[in-house]
């Protein structure tokens, strides 16, 4: 008969890795969520574009490496559950403002894009009161997302003073405006399919 494994002290680095905390996919969302204030300072301080631009590439080929990883590692966590997605926001908000403050977009592209991000995160809010999870997703609104965030960096290539730059710009913000329409209407389309069981149930109330 073998003797029990002894229990682990709590806070050790081998309770850690149990809770899935230190995962590979959760560094480099950490490493992105550094990135952010880091871009902004190249993007509006420094103006140094090209280095904005290698860090905003860094950090789309990071975002998509570490949902590979997780997969690949078996490295799913609750926190890399939260943490990717938070990050994928605030890189988008951060760009984004950053971008209009340094008018290479308008402002009001930047406010309709995050300010659909806003009606749909409370409305989220309205799911979770009644007990339900997430609405399903469209992958419409995915597709919307992608142009988005190819349509970023682009705009920001398009500023920099190179040989490809009036090629670039048109091919951006062509990309720009469809992306930004196709945001809002599926924007629209997870409203219509979040308030059909929203309507239907009652909120749940805390004893």
């Amino acid at each position: 008969m073998t003797a029990p494994e002894p229990d682990r002290p709590a806070g050790t680095i081998a309770t850690v890795f149990a809770d899935r905390i230190v995962t590979v996919p959760n560094a480099l969302s950490v490493i992105r969520l550094i990135g952010v204030p880091v871009f902004l300072w190249l993007l509006l301080v420094d103006r140094a574009y090209g280095w904005a631009l290698a860090l905003l590439l860094v950090s789309g080929a990071t975002d998509f490496l570490d949902g590979k990883l997780a997969r690949i590692l078996d490295q799913s966590s609750a926190l890399g559950a939260l943490l990717d997605p938070f990050v994928d926001r605030l890189y988008v908000v951060a760009t984004l403002a950053g971008f209009a403050i340094a008018g290479i977009v308008p402002w009001w592209i930047a406010v309709v894009l995050v300010g659909r991000d806003a009606v749909l995160a409370a409305a989220l809010l309205l799911y979770r009161r009644r007990g339900l999870g997430p609405p399903e997703v469209i992958y419409l609104g995915k597709a919307a997302t992608f142009v988005v965030m190819v349509a970023l960096p682009l705009l920001l290539a398009a500023n920099l003073d190179t040989a490809v730059t009036d090629a670039v710009r048109p091919v951006a913000s062509a990309l720009l405006i469809w992306g930004t329409g196709l945001y809002v209407w599926t924007g629209a389309l997870y409203l219509r399919l979040a308030f059909g069981p929203v309507r239907r149930l009652p909120r749940r109330t805390g004893r």
